[in-house]
């Protein structure tokens, strides 16, 4: 007989945690903790290179990754930012357009079946006690996706799904996390920017384009990005739906850090993970 020991890394072994439960993302201005409740919210995160947006979705990736009731869709163009969490997630997209197309329709099939499933059950949403997991939608950057790879058409698509995903998805437990370091109306359609609940913009470069990812106007009231310094890396402004800006930090971790939670992750899914393609895995085949 053959056992497996669990990594050790540094991770303590404890209670597994929930998507319904608030994420620790960083501290404010005044050193107080700060947590967005992301099971029934979508979020937006747009800034310039270097500004930490790749930290405040390891942030996330790290709290799905040990949810006992997550499952995890990875698109990364890069490959890099997201790459760590790989052996974690049920599908990870690297720099192909019809891959990331098709799971966005698989995905868009799981949402139809599990409001059909809530419509026959008199509900309006998903909750912890239902026994379904939480498909949590990770995509670092937008752009490569909706303006760089594929034909004008597949990006269109690419956008129509995106946007079905996030308008729809998290009363279905599918809530979508998105960055792009290329804040414009092109890439971030006032349309689409408004359906997220949690909106955080990192340094950018001219007031119009922290306008683009905070909402209108606020630049203009003094919750402007281009406030922050470039080497304050990982400062941001957070809103959160019917809120107003809040300046934070969000908490960074090492590629160390996050191998060690990423290698513990990966053993704890062990019993859920399957060889099979991912047309065959529950939340990511036609099943609710």
């Amino acid at each position: 007989m053959t056992t497996t020991t669990a990594p050790t890394s540094g991770v303590p072994v404890g209670p597994g945690l929930s998507m319904f439960d608030p994420i620790f993302v960083g501290i404010d201005e005044f050193g107080q903790p700060v947590y967005i409740t992301l099971a029934y919210r979508n979020l937006l995160a747009g800034g310039e290179p270097g500004g930490g947006k790749s930290g405040l979705l390891n942030c996330i990736a790290a709290h799905a990754a040990l949810s006992v009731d997550s499952r995890l869709v990875l698109l990364d163009g890069k490959l890099v930012e997201l790459g760590q969490w790989e052996d974690c997630a049920d599908a990870f997209i690297g720099p192909d357009i019809t891959e990331a197309l098709a799971v966005l329709r698989r995905l868009q099939v799981v949402m139809n079946n599990r409001y059909a499933w809530l419509r026959a059950h008199g509900r309006r949403k998903l909750t912890a006690l239902d026994g379904l997991t939480v498909i949590t939608v990770l995509v670092d950057e937008i752009a490569f996706y909706s303006a760089t790879v594929g034909s004008k058409q597949e990006q269109e698509e690419f956008v129509a799904l995106l946007r079905d995903l996030v308008a729809r998805g998290r009363a279905a437990g599918i809530p979508v996390v998105a960055a792009t370091q290329r804040p414009s109306f092109d890439i971030i359609p006032t349309s689409l920017r408004d359906l997220f609940g949690y909106r955080a913009a990192f340094r950018c470069t001219t007031p119009n384009s922290s306008n683009i990812v905070l909402g209108h106007g606020w630049a203009e009231q003094g919750y402007s990005a281009t406030d922050i310094q470039p080497t304050n890396q990982g400062a941001a402004y957070l809103i959160a739906e019917g809120g107003v800006p809040r300046r934070i930090k969000v908490a960074y971790l090492t590629d160390g850090q996050i191998a060690g939670i990423a290698d513990y992750a990966a053993w704890i899914r062990r019993p859920n993970r399957l060889s099979a393609p991912d047309s065959h895995r529950p939340d990511l085949g036609l099943a609710a």
